[in-house]
């Protein structure tokens, strides 16, 4: 009796090693969220609602609300990858303004795209497939992924523009493309003297104290007070910090040089490097140095 309840256990005990050993293994979790073959969703507040949206399609969107589609393909895989990251970033909640990064729907898409609507969605879809899952890291983790319109000519460090400490990723670097590939590089925009006195308080009377290595300004005297050039650029919203004061008349012309806070990818900077033949990846490790490629399950 007790050989047949031993043999009995030991089947048991084999049976039980055999599902064991053959059970499919759980895929771990990917570096952030999401894994293999499991739709991913996106935390998008708009207005006073949150909308749950693929991240495949608020991709298609971001792309259609931050960069022109006429642009490069490889430019555009370039901007996926860095918006995949940047959402990643923010572990999957944004908002729909440029504080994170602005997302168009279906519907805006058609009066934004119009006539290349189709042309245009097929064209950003491809890049979307193309870069799956793909997106940045620094010493195995997920980077900010900064980007913006044009540079000056250079990109900006980080801490030179935002509060905080600086990032290995995020220092000024070379992107001379965007002086001949954005059309509006330069930009001006006229004040009166009334209208700076309304602004900065007083009689209008400034003095540049210091610009960084990047040719924007650091610091500015107005009317007895130091200012930054970044929040010079706030108050009157300039296109960027880079700026020249021209006075004409009663008057002062500002006139800048790029546009956005030039920190990380500049999208015409994209598009002269992808016209120059380099691929989206060159793309990326240019504007943030030192950074991987990593695949992200999805």
């Amino acid at each position: 009796m007790k050989t047949i309840f031993f043999k009995l256990l030991l089947v048991l005990f084999i049976l039980l090693a055999i599902i064991l050993l053959y059970q499919p293994t759980k895929e771990k979790d990917s570096l952030y969220k999401g894994k293999e073959n499991e739709d991913v969703y996106v935390s998008v507040k708009v207005g006073d609602n949150t909308q749950k949206i693929l991240l495949d399609d608020y991709l298609l969107g971001v792309v259609a609300g931050e960069m022109p589609a006429s642009f490069e393909l490889e430019a555009i895989k370039a901007q996926v990858v860095a918006s995949r990251t940047f959402v990643y970033s923010r572990l999957l909640s944004v908002d729909n303004t440029t504080n994170t990064q602005v997302y168009l729907d279906d519907e805006k898409m058609k009066v934004s795209w119009s006539d290349h609507y189709e042309e245009y969605k097929e064209k950003v879809q491809k890049a979307i497939l193309e870069t799956k899952g793909e997106i940045l890291t620094y010493q195995g983790k997920c980077i900010s992924a900064l980007f913006y319109s044009s540079s000056n000519g250079k990109s900006e460090n980080v801490e030179n523009y935002f509060k905080g400490s600086s990032q290995p990723y995020l220092v000024s670097i070379d992107s001379h493309w965007d002086q001949e590939y954005d059309p509006q590089f330069i930009k001006k925009v006229k004040y009166t003297k009334a209208q700076l006195n309304s602004f900065f308080g007083g009689s209008f009377q400034y003095r540049f104290l210091e610009r960084y290595p990047s040719g924007r300004v650091k610091s500015i005297l107005i009317n007895q007070k130091q200012y930054s050039g970044r929040e010079v650029r706030e108050k009157l919203q300039l296109s960027s910090s880079d700026f020249e004061i021209v006075k004409e008349g009663n008057s002062y012309i500002f006139v800048t040089k790029g546009c956005g806070h030039g920190v990380g990818l500049s999208q015409y900077g994209a598009q002269g490097m992808a016209k120059e033949g380099y691929n989206y990846q060159a793309i990326l490790k240019h504007y943030y140095q030192g950074v991987e490629i990593s695949k992200n399950k999805e």
